[in-house]
């Protein structure tokens, strides 16, 4: 009987295991076309920047080996990027992305306190900014900050009598990055304000219930103790997306002020000075090397976001 019943149990882990192996190829079936593609567009893209990166390269002529010169020139050459294009970076990524990932939770924690209706209609509205940003600088945010007395800011300003003249907004060196600082919040309710939003509604209303059984006494504690605690999966996915999302910011400082770079590098980011020096100097092979330095500081500091809000147990 013995000799049985352990045959009968290595048919049985015998058979789960042919089984497991054919639905691994399975798995590796369907995945292929992902990962084929994740090869091709995501990781080919990297190990060629950084190997240009290394290299003296005109786009017309063959690349030719130049070691550390770029990351040397970068870091100690390049006056450019030391005093206005990374100081500029750093200023609206550290602003932009706090305040904006702050503000996304708060708008969704808010919506979540509505019906069902009413608050489907005001996320449409507070996400669709992020999928209109382009035409809305373009067509909105330009005659606002437009710099004659027909821009809405100025004649508002002159009616009050608080300028003599009209302000030349995104032209000016001292305005243009606050003003793409405000543009920049405006349009970052994105995909991490939704998977915060969805993060907060899936939340069980009985551990909320148990919480204030348990002595929970207001909504600030509500939020700290449970809300956060119980959706640190879309936490994380916002904090990542706000990071990539402000670093790889560059489009708003072009499209307001017209030019890249912007004037006296007012408002360029690192984004821009990869474009100046790829499409209008051809330097290609320092304009890798700036990809790679942007490619670093985004991994850094998702890092960071995974260590505050990623699973210690992985």
């Amino acid at each position: 009987m013995e000799k049985n019943g352990s045959l009968k149990i290595k048919k049985f882990f015998s058979k789960e295991k042919i089984l497991f192996k054919k639905d691994s190829k399975l798995a590796y079936l369907f995945s292929a076309p992902y990962i084929i593609l994740f090869i091709i567009f995501i990781i080919a893209p990297i190990i060629v920047a950084i190997w240009l990166s290394f290299t003296d390269y005109d786009m017309i002529s063959s690349p030719t080996w130049a070691g550390l010169r770029n990351y040397v020139y970068l870091l100690t050459t390049d006056v450019e990027f030391m005093k206005y294009i990374l100081p500029n970076t750093i200023t609206f990524a550290f602003i932009v992305g706090p305040c904006g990932y702050i503000l996304s939770f708060f708008l969704a924690w808010v919506l979540s306190q509505f019906p069902r209706g009413l608050r489907t209609v005001l996320a449409v509205i507070i996400y669709s900014p992020s999928l209109t940003a382009g035409v809305t600088m373009s067509v909105v945010w330009k005659i606002i900050f437009a710099g004659d007395a027909e821009g809405y800011l100025n004649n508002l300003l002159l009616s009050m009598n608080l300028i003599a003249e009209p302000i030349i907004w995104l032209q000016s060196t001292t305005y243009l990055l606050p003003i793409m600082i405000i543009v920049a919040l405006w349009s970052s309710m994105g995909l991490g304000f939704l998977s915060m939003l969805a993060g907060i509604l899936s939340i069980s209303p009985d551990l909320y219930e148990a919480a204030y059984m348990d002595g929970i006494k207001n909504r600030f504690q509500e939020i700290i103790y449970i809300t956060i605690p119980s959706m640190k999966p879309q936490m994380l996915f916002g904090a990542v997306m706000s990071i990539v999302g402000t670093f790889s910011a560059g489009a708003i400082g072009v499209q307001l002020s017209g030019s890249n770079p912007t004037p006296q590098y007012a408002g360029s980011l690192i984004v821009n000075h990869i474009e100046d020096y790829a499409f209008q100097r051809y330097d290609m092979g320092y304009a890798a090397a700036l990809s790679v330095f942007l490619l670093a500081l985004i991994y850094l500091l998702s890092k960071l976001a995974f260590t505050l809000f990623g699973d210690k147990k992985s």
